[in-house]
């Protein structure tokens, strides 16, 4: 059995990163799926590029703020205690806009974890 307890604030930000990412997934013991927490000031973005993937599922919980999505289809948004998901070959690019008046904080989950599973996309 295995269990872990990871204190998301005291975890280093990865570097070279368009916001703030924690990577958490070994720190949770986790290797079948990916578990990041972002936090993105106004005018800062998640992924590094407009992007989808071929297998990964994907869930963004956001705690608070509002994150926008822009998919071919349009933007979303999803604010506080709100759940977006992204199925795979579909693409997206998350982020907090320029005019926003507050940081966007996030929770983003994918699964299976697989390597080279990350396109971009060129709308």
């Amino acid at each position: 059995m295995g269990y872990h307890v990871v204190d998301t604030d005291e975890v280093d930000p990865d570097p070279d990163r368009p916001c703030t990412r924690r990577s958490l997934s070994e720190l949770g013991g986790l290797s079948k799926m990916a578990i990041n927490r972002y936090t993105a000031e106004p005018g800062e973005e998640l992924p590094l590029a407009y992007h989808y993937h071929d297998e990964q599922e994907e869930a963004f919980y956001v705690l608070s703020g509002t994150l926008h999505v822009d998919t071919p289809e349009g933007r979303l948004e999803a604010g506080p205690d709100t759940l977006l998901t992204v199925e795979p070959d579909s693409p997206q690019f998350a982020y907090n806009p320029e005019d926003a008046t507050e940081s966007v904080d996030v929770v983003a989950v994918g699964a299976p974890a697989v390597d080279g599973d990350v396109h971009a996309y060129e709308p």
